[in-house]
């Protein structure tokens, strides 16, 4: 029977890819991704030969129909964002939906995350976690700040080198400054880098030095009161 097959790809280090998912990428009849050139590179240097198709945020809403009905008609399609799980932070969601509302397989492999090495390196709390993705960027964004304020379980939030101070600074507003944290960034690459320590000592860091590269920012949650 044909399926969708979910292949998760390297967030940096090639020798994380796995044998199953090259095989994959190897056979399927088509491989979306979200950019061609990232996953032809990855294709290369796996000596995969194959069909691709761009399938990103900016063109998935059109796309989703034809898709469907190409696993339909019996072809295997493999979808691969630039690093990582697809459909965690990166195009996914909506195609699984569709495929699993229509009554196609659908599969995820295991592989490749940047979030989970990023909360155990951190030293936090793994044990119940809550997963945010990134923050909205305008609309909506200081009601979650508040709504985060009040969360007990570790947070891990995605953010840019561009806004990752910005964040920080306004996390530590509504969490305050003392609030524990860890950020990870270029995870499995050669630069990979892990800072631990309050906001404010993440903030004077990432002030003084020039933040590169992709962060997970991971944060203790909300300490419980406990009454008598």
């Amino acid at each position: 029977m044909s399926k969708l097959f979910l292949v998760p790809t390297p967030v940096g280090n090639l020798e994380d890819m796995t044998f199953r998912a090259v095989r994959i990428l190897r056979e399927a009849d088509l491989i979306l991704a979200e950019d061609t050139r990232t996953t032809g590179f990855l294709l290369k240097h796996f000596e995969i030969q194959n069909r691709m198709q761009s399938h990103h945020k900016f063109n998935e809403h059109r796309t989703v129909e034809w898709i469907v009905s190409q696993i339909k008609e019996g072809k295997n399609i493999a979808l691969a964002s630039d690093a990582g799980t697809p459909g965690i932070s990166d195009p996914g969601f909506l195609l699984v939906r569709e495929c699993l509302k229509q009554g196609i397989e659908v599969e995820c492999l295991p592989g490749a995350t940047a979030f989970v090495p990023a909360l155990i390196d951190s030293g936090l709390p793994a044990d119940r976690f809550c997963f945010e993705g990134f923050l909205p960027q305008k609309k909506g964004r200081q009601t979650r700040l508040e709504e985060l304020a009040l969360e007990t379980r570790t947070l891990v939030i995605y953010e840019s080198p561009f806004r990752i101070v910005k964040t920080l600074t306004q996390l530590a507003e509504y969490m305050g400054e003392d609030r524990p944290a860890s950020i990870s960034r270029e995870i499995s690459k050669l630069h990979e880098e892990t800072v631990r320590g309050s906001l404010k000592e993440l903030i004077s860091h990432f002030t003084v030095n020039e933040p590169r590269g992709e962060f997970v920012l991971v944060i203790t949650g909300k300490e419980k009161k406990h009454f008598t």
